[in-house]
């Protein structure tokens, strides 16, 4: 076993991220910890270079710009859609809906608001355009 993250590293490891205010947002440590192939985009890239490094047991935070985390909000990603080509009529504002692109892969996107007509639905990630603090305990990094 290593005594570091590698680059290529199937990681075991608790995480939190909360934003800046301290407010949670996604946490493993009150449950079973998470394990990634690093480089197998399994995680945020600039996350993984945060924690290749790390020695197994350590315990550390970091904050993440919007830029760095899941990017800036694009408005381009907000798009009306008819209520025709919506999978459920039953829709209401701050819902998030799944949608199944050409290709058959599905994607979701939050419902901003909605009339007799169309909604508006914004399909950036949900943490897009919002600073994050990472918090990660390195519990074991196998080689793969």
């Amino acid at each position: 076993m290593n005594q570091t993250v590698l680059a290529d590293s199937l990681v075991t490891l608790h995480y939190r991220i909360t934003q800046p205010n301290g407010q949670p947002l996604l946490s493993t440590f009150e449950a079973t910890p998470a394990t990634l192939k690093l480089g197998a985009g399994e995680m945020l890239p600039a996350m993984e270079k945060l924690i290749v490094g790390l020695p197994i047991g350590s315990r550390q935070v970091f904050e993440l710009s919007a830029e760095e985390a899941f990017g800036p909000h694009r408005s381009e990603l907000v798009e009306r859609v008819r209520r025709e080509h919506l999978l459920s009529q039953d829709i209401e504002a701050l819902s998030i809906m799944e949608f199944i692109a050409p290709d058959g892969s599905k994607y979701s996107g939050l419902v901003l608001e909605i009339d007799d007509m169309s909604a508006l639905i914004d399909f950036n990630h949900p943490l897009a355009g919002k600073p994050i603090r990472l918090e990660v305990e390195i519990i074991a990094a196998d080689p793969v």
